[in-house]
């Protein structure tokens, strides 16, 4: 699992290298070098209630769920208050929204847990309340609440490795029951992996077939490029849901997929053009 530091370098060369990304990383760099060195102090603590992995191993079910997490709301408040200052500071648009959500926090009107466990299990409901009642786009507050419950997710999953579940055939992530944000392929072979978008595990899965929806017709799949770089855009045409791939053989394994995400977003611009839209 790649540091926090080792995703800031990732995107400090990227403006070096690639000017057009000037405007857009810096917000980033902003995020991780908050995060740097605060990995543990998210407020949120993960202890699943099956402690050996092996046992759900077989069984398609996650190793964490909603009920395994618990929050220190004083430090949650504390963790989350400094990444709306980030992105104020950022210059990030409608800043009187942070500033509502930021006044929610601090007089207690948001339990951070609440919206951790919707965010995780998947219900939209909770987060679309809270929107409605802070009159905030919900797209945002689900954004801020990300960061400190994907940290606490991936300080988590660098427990394990791929090994740990070795009957896994899922198309959502053994560790937490995530979707996939990214797929790579590594080795010679080019064996495919699908890399968490909450936790960033991976883990092996079928090269012919959709992360999503799981459709192995070889009709309904297929992929477009942009460029001579590594990622390319594997389509479903079953689910009209696509997912970013880097082909490792071609290069760029050293960079974190997290980061080759925030910088290929122009990719998704095509996809959505094309009439597909991202995974969830």
């Amino acid at each position: 699992m790649l540091s926090t530091e080792q995703k800031i370098t990732a995107l400090q060369q990227a403006v070096q290298t690639s000017p057009e990304y000037a405007d857009i990383v810096p917000l980033f760099i902003g995020i991780y070098e908050f995060i740097r060195g605060r990995e543990k102090n998210t407020g949120i603590t993960i202890v699943p209630l099956q402690a050996d992995p092996k046992k759900t191993n077989g069984e398609s079910f996650p190793l964490v769920n909603c009920s395994d997490l618990s929050v220190d709301k004083e430090q949650a408040v504390a963790f989350l208050l400094g990444i709306i200052e980030v992105l104020s500071r950022k210059g990030l648009e409608n800043d009187e929204y942070l500033q509502k959500i930021g006044a929610a926090l601090r007089n207690g009107a948001v339990e951070p847990v609440t919206v951790y466990h919707a965010i995780l299990g998947r219900d939209r409901a909770p987060v679309n309340d809270l929107s409605t009642t802070l009159a905030v786009p919900s797209p945002l507050v689900e954004y801020i609440f990300e960061i400190p419950l994907k940290t606490a997710l991936e300080d988590f999953s660098t427990e394990f490795g791929s090994e740990t579940f070795p009957g896994w055939q899922e198309s959502f992530c053994p560790v937490c029951a995530s979707r996939a944000g990214m797929a790579e392929l590594r080795g010679e072979e080019g064996k495919r992996f699908l890399s968490c978008s909450a936790c960033s595990f991976s883990w092996p899965f079928k090269r012919m077939a959709c992360a999503y929806c799981g459709c192995d017709d070889p009709e309904k799949l297929s992929y477009f490029t942009a460029g001579e770089g590594s990622i390319r855009v594997d389509t479903c045409k079953a689910c009209s849901r696509y997912i970013k791939t880097r082909d490792s053989r071609k290069g760029c394994s050293d960079v974190p997929l997290e980061v080759e995400d925030l910088l290929t977003i122009h990719l998704d611009l095509l996809a959505s053009r094309e009439g597909f839209e991202r995974g969830k």
